[in-house]
């Protein structure tokens, strides 16, 4: 697969040749129609046309179609089932069309609860693994959810290899829980994690045959919020990490919403 700085490298050349070409052409003005029909060999009339519908559409595109990065998006509690362990919250059962890892196997079912005024956020392309797929070096995000007064919860997934060399190893194989979190602390915060200065809590717990470790952190120069709740557990081929994140302004109110959804978590 060709680098990015390779395809920029390309295109910027490709660009370069044909503004070269078009410097040397006559110069076309709109109101020299008459010349510009002749120039592209085509009727005047058929011309005039062609431009009138050329500068509309981008206008009432721009009208009528905002772009993705700017719609809205759905409160989950009107397309997600209710939780029937807490009917105050909906329960997302994550499958094969959520993400390019569950598509490709590289990571197993996962599901938790959230409050239904919460909203699934778009993840870049680059972010979420889907340009790698089904053989990824790094970790990736699977799915992201917010709500602005509540905080936000993400889903993240690492390569096993990154951790560990032992095929289809256990969270306790890879360490401890210290060793674990050092290792996808900046998966957590957005940045770094000082362990000895942020890192509260820790502790381990077992649903059904499956390990996990839990995290209590306090990152105050974190982009994700300076209040972390974290859960990582490794199944396959896949190590996966699931973060709850506020702000100083969203803990006081929102932190037991948020050690709800994380205890809620399972793979």
């Amino acid at each position: 697969m060709a680098s990015v700085s390779t395809i920029f490298s390309i295109f910027t050349s490709s660009s370069s040749s044909k503004s070269s070409s078009l410097d040397n052409k006559k110069p076309i003005t709109l109101s020299d129609t008459s010349e510009k029909s002749q120039y592209l060999n085509i009727p005047r009339r058929n011309f005039l046309k062609g431009a009138t519908t050329t500068l509309l559409v981008p206008l009432s595109t721009t009208l009528h179609s905002p772009s993705s990065s700017l719609a809205k998006e759905i409160e989950v509690g009107s397309y997600l089932p209710q939780s029937s362990s807490d009917p105050s919250f909906v329960l997302f059962q994550a499958s094969s069309k959520d993400t390019p890892a569950l598509r490709a196997g590289n990571v197993q079912p996962y599901q938790f609860v959230l409050p239904p005024t919460w909203k699934q956020l778009r993840i870049a392309n680059i972010l979420s693994g889907n340009y790698c797929q089904p053989k990824c070096a790094e970790p990736w995000i699977e799915v992201k959810f917010e709500d602005e007064k509540q905080g936000k919860v993400q889903v993240v997934a690492s390569p096993l290899i990154r951790l560990t060399n032992k095929p289809n190893a256990t969270i306790e194989d890879i360490g401890s829980p210290e060793k674990v979190i050092a290792s996808l602390g900046p998966f957590v915060t957005g940045n770094t994690l000082d362990l000895d200065e942020e890192l509260l809590e820790t502790s381990v717990e077992k649903i059904g045959d499956q390990t996990y470790y839990r995290y209590l952190l306090e990152t105050p120069f974190a982009l994700t919020g300076s209040h972390n709740i974290a859960k990582a557990t490794a199944k396959g081929n896949t190590v996966i990490l699931f973060v709850a994140s506020a702000s100083d302004k969203q803990w006081p109110s929102s932190q037991n919403t948020l050690k709800a959804i994380v205890d809620s978590f399972h793979v």
